[in-house]
């Protein structure tokens, strides 16, 4: 985490660079680039956002930011249903596992790691969506069907395409820590 240590300078451009990162994120979950989809399926962009962040912070944290990335897809979703699931809660819970995750020392913070812990929680964000439906009674008798394929295809997307994000936000926020030092 970053200290007082850092000039103000820095903490603005960690700012920038993060909300920046974030932003690419946001945009990039509705853009279709040849090539990027799996069964009609893309990467789930805000959950390997969400990872690359959470792996050195907090849990309430990360749980709280989850929730917030959970509120701005739901708005980009909304389909005017009048109660429609959140994707909010699946958020909160990869946001809170990875933390956890990272804390308890089961994983080591590479690559390889970073795929794999991405691959889970997209299996877990996806779940959660289906349950929602499934207890809201969407009239969907194919939900869970449905929810096998969304599900390895956007584990299998977000896990590929990863290091995409983690790789560089994981320098910088290692580059602003050593300078701490």
């Amino acid at each position: 985490m970053l200290d007082r240590k850092v000039p103000l300078s820095k903490k603005f451009l960690n700012w920038v660079v993060t909300i920046g990162s974030l932003l690419v994120c946001i945009l990039s979950m509705y853009t279709r680039f040849p090539g990027m989809t799996l069964m009609g399926i893309a990467p789930n962009w805000l959950l390997i956002w969400l990872v690359a962040w959470s792996v050195n912070r907090p849990v309430l944290l990360s749980v709280m930011v989850g929730i917030a990335l959970g509120f701005i897809q739901d708005s980009m979703t909304f389909a005017g249903m009048s109660i429609a699931p959140t994707h909010a809660l699946g958020l909160a819970i990869a946001g809170g596992l990875t933390s956890l995750l990272q804390k308890q020392r089961y994983v080591q913070e590479d690559f390889i790691s970073i795929a794999l812990i991405v691959f889970g929680m997209a299996v877990i964000v996806e779940t959660m969506h289906a349950v929602q439906l499934t207890v809201m009674g969407s009239g969907m008798d194919n939900v869970w069907i449905l929810q096998q394929r969304i599900a390895l295809s956007s584990a299998i997307l977000s896990s590929l395409w990863s290091p995409v994000i983690y790789f560089p936000l994981s320098r910088w926020w290692r580059s602003l820590e050593r300078k701490e030092d």
